[in-house]
């Protein structure tokens, strides 16, 4: 700290020991440790107070780091890449699309519908007249004029 080597603490001491005299030199060695000690202790005090202070300080830049990540969605974030107003996802939410599904489809008919699907009369057999045969249109010339007659 004060770079001070053996020869120079040598030095000092035997000039205290001159000036002061060996009777009243243990006296002054005690207050002088006192001084130190008490200066050395205002030392850690002050360092501790400033590690202190710097470590709430990074903490609280560490702690805001920490928050912004948390707070970051990767999933929000592509979302607003591809749909930033939001209209892309409302056109393809299932409960829209069925909606608009059942606001299009025709009512409902109670009604029931003929079949359609009678079986096709056999060209040969006798029970069905024939197109072209001509007994099956003078049978049907008969019945007519018998109706209006």
């Amino acid at each position: 700290m004060l770079d001070i080597g053996w020869t120079e603490m040598a030095v000092v001491a035997v000039i205290a020991l001159i000036v002061i005299g060996p009777k009243d030199l243990p006296r002054i060695m005690r207050a002088a440790g006192r001084w130190a000690r008490k200066a050395r202790a205002m030392a850690r005090e002050f360092q501790g107070g400033i590690d202190d202070m710097v470590r709430e300080s990074e903490i609280g830049e560490v702690k805001k780091g920490f928050d912004s990540v948390a707070d970051y969605s990767p999933a929000k974030e592509i979302e607003n890449a591809i749909d930033p107003t939001g209209t892309l996802a409302k056109d393809l939410d299932p409960a829209s699309i069925e909606s608009e599904a059942e606001a299009k489809a025709p009512p409902a008919d109670d009604t029931v519908a003929a079949p359609t699907d009678l079986p096709a009369a056999d060209a040969g057999s006798d029970d069905a007249p024939s197109g072209g045969d001509e007994s099956g249109d003078e049978s049907d010339d008969a019945a007519a004029r018998r109706a209006s007659a």
